[in-house]
């Protein structure tokens, strides 16, 4: 199942200093507001230390069951082709799902997990970087007017820089991530050493014992100990980019004791002094280190945000290869690396929503509130397509699954009602985000069945075309004819009108599809079949976490004797414009919003990075 040279690649210093860059920035950032806003539900009549140290024991037991048991222990296991993330769970899960029906749950299953992903790729940003600038309230009230602007301006830069790429800024991301981490644990340490009896808050008996006493009410606090866990499915979504065993270590041997240790110190902090509920994280620092680790929280948040983008674009592309969106601009910022890639059409959306949260909500602790909702349903989508993979695919009994899942699909199912309860706060904007983009996606995957049906339907097969073709007064003209088409076995439309209207066929013709595999990179690139003395037909296939270059691989044809100039090609393609059939199979609207999808989807000339010099494109109406 797994991939040597993806999930098992060996440990290296470099890649655990990389790991705490990319992907333990966000879970890293979590202290800055988890505790404060667990026990801001809880203060206002004066907190007690019972309270204290149960909501410590939930935060504490959270990222022991959900990162270190789910993630860590069971889910990076299920690797696709040693690529993790929820798009890849879902298409390993695919192809252990029995019929058409079950295949489409699951689908559905992935499109939620993959919606809500976005939902939280514009709230991190946002939450990260206002509660770090957050920390100049506390070196000196006059700054209160300031926040807003400079984390503006902190998001600013980091959307504006991303076309440069992430391969320069990830050198620095990873030592000062280590150096994060460290002082975390040092700070935490410190007060810890002061007051070792808030250590008994490790016992999960106080956990159990808070939930006991608050009953239903306990669920508001489960909202707010949901922010400990946040960045837990980055874990799972860059094993591809790191493997297993670096994550792995990361976690155990530097992330979760420099974690626990900040949420105990800023705990015993609280059991002194109750008046640094208002800001524990930057009150457990001494004066004099108050500014710099603003500066130092400023950057470690710029970088958990650095980690969500570029995460939100690998997501982004895996979208559009499993054909859920429409065709979107890859660019690559690195010659070496497949994975690093900017998308500027995602990246204008973030940055646009980022804004609008920043201004609209304004401080840290509004914005929790919409926090949770996203991160919460993506464990749950995460959790369902696991019980499936781990029952199917690596065949382990019922039993197994009820014993190792049950408990943990309770909890996030437990995690993700708490954080509903705070929609009317702000729990609404992922949600309505993640509604949003679930039906884009579910429209334009529909509206693309429907048209290759159609297509289907109203072709010549290919078979039928070639066997006439001798028969025919054909003209044959010099030069070659690559006709993209998207049905293997059928006559290219683009072909049909050139015959039609030009009454002509080039001397040499090829037929190309493009096949999008359900792996991260397809194993057979290329698949050639003569079908007639120089008519061949030609498939290519790519993986979800590749970028097809057609021209590339026509030139590589010559290695198997095939004649192929790239100066001699033209490139005919069909132009398709949707309209309503008879009796229509898509409701109206979702026929307008498909035709507003495929006309500002980019063209395939760009996608397929065919020379526009070279493009012939013939229209085509299909009625749906």
């Amino acid at each position: 199942m797994s991939h040597p040279s993806a999930a098992e690649r060996p440990l290296t210093k470099a890649g655990l200093i990389g790991v705490l860059g990319v992907v333990y920035g966000d879970i890293g950032t979590s202290p800055l507001y988890a505790l404060r806003e667990s026990l801001a539900h809880f203060a206002d009549d004066g907190i007690e230390r019972w309270e204290i140290l149960g909501l410590l024991s939930l935060i504490f037991w959270s990222l022991i069951l959900t990162v270190t048991i789910k993630y860590v222990t069971f889910v990076l296991r299920a690797d696709n082709k040693g690529e993790g993330g929820i798009l890849a769970l879902m298409a390993l899960a695919q192809r252990h799902a029995h019929t058409e029906r079950g295949k489409w749950i699951v689908a559905l299953v992935g499109i939620t997990g993959a919606a809500l992903f976005f939902g939280d790729g514009i709230i991190t940003p946002a939450i990260s970087v206002l509660s770090a600038v957050e920390g100049l309230k506390v070196i000196s009230p006059a700054f209160e007017e300031a926040v807003i602007p400079i984390a503006l301006g902190i998001l600013l830069a980091l959307f504006l820089v991303q076309w440069k790429g992430t391969s320069s800024m990830g050198l620095v991301f990873g030592p000062i991530c280590a150096v994060w981490f460290g002082v975390l644990g040092l700070l935490g340490l410190i007060e810890v050493v002061q007051q070792p009896g808030v250590l008994v808050a490790l016992s999960p008996h106080y956990a159990v014992a808070f939930c006991a006493h608050y009953k239903l009410a306990a669920f508001v606090a489960f909202g707010a100990v949901v922010l400990a866990v946040t960045g837990a499915e980055a874990l799972y979504a860059d094993m591809g980019h790191f493997g297993r065993k670096p994550i792995r270590v990361a976690w155990l041997g530097l992330v979760l004791p420099a974690l626990a240790l900040n949420y105990f110190g800023q705990g015993a902090l609280i059991l002194t002094q109750p008046e640094a509920v208002e800001n524990p994280f930057f009150l457990l620092a001494p004066e004099w280190f108050r500014l710099p680790l603003v500066v130092l929280a400023t950057a470690a948040t710029i970088i958990a945000s650095q980690a969500m983008i570029s995460g939100a674009y690998s997501i982004a592309r895996q979208c559009v290869q499993l054909g859920f969106l429409p065709r979107l601009q890859v660019v690559h910022t690195s010659e070496t690396e497949q994975g690093q890639i900017y998308m500027p059409q995602v990246n204008m959306m973030l940055l646009i929503g980022v804004v609008i949260l920043v201004l609209e909500f304004k401080d840290s602790s509004s914005l929790a509130a919409a926090y949770g909702l996203a991160v919460t349903g993506t464990f749950l989508c995460t959790s369902c397509l696991a019980i499936l993979v781990f029952r199917r695919a690596f065949h382990w009994p019922w039993l197994a699954v009820a014993v190792v899942f049950g408990p943990l699909w309770l909890l996030d199912a437990a995690f993700f009602v708490s954080t509903a309860l705070k929609i009317p706060q702000g729990g609404y904007v992922p949600l309505v985000l993640g509604i949003v983009l679930f039906f884009l996606m579910l429209t334009w995957k529909q509206g693309r069945d429907l048209l290759f049906a159609r297509f289907r339907q109203d072709s010549l097969p290919l078979k039928s075309f070639i066997a006439r073709l001798p028969q025919s007064r054909t003209v044959r003209v010099p030069g070659i004819a690559v006709f993209m088409t998207g049905q293997a076995d059928f006559v290219p439309g683009a072909l049909l009108h050139n015959l039609k209207h030009n009454k002509v066929l080039h001397e040499r013709v090829l037929f190309v599809t493009v096949i999008n595999e359900d792996v991260p990179r397809a194993e057979e690139r290329r698949e050639v079949q003569e079908l007639a003395p120089s008519i061949h037909r030609v498939i290519l296939r790519y993986g979800f976490q590749e970028s097809p270059n057609i021209p590339k691989e026509l030139e590589s044809l010559r290695e198997i004797g095939i004649p192929f100039e790239a100066m001699q090609a033209s490139y005919f393609l069909g132009r398709e414009t949707v309209v309503a059939a008879a009796v229509p199979k898509m409701s109206r609207w979702r026929q307008w919003l498909f035709t507003l999808l495929s006309r500002n989807a980019i063209s395939a000339t760009e996608f397929f990075r065919i020379p526009s010099d070279r493009v012939v494109e013939l229209g085509v109406r299909v009625a749906i």
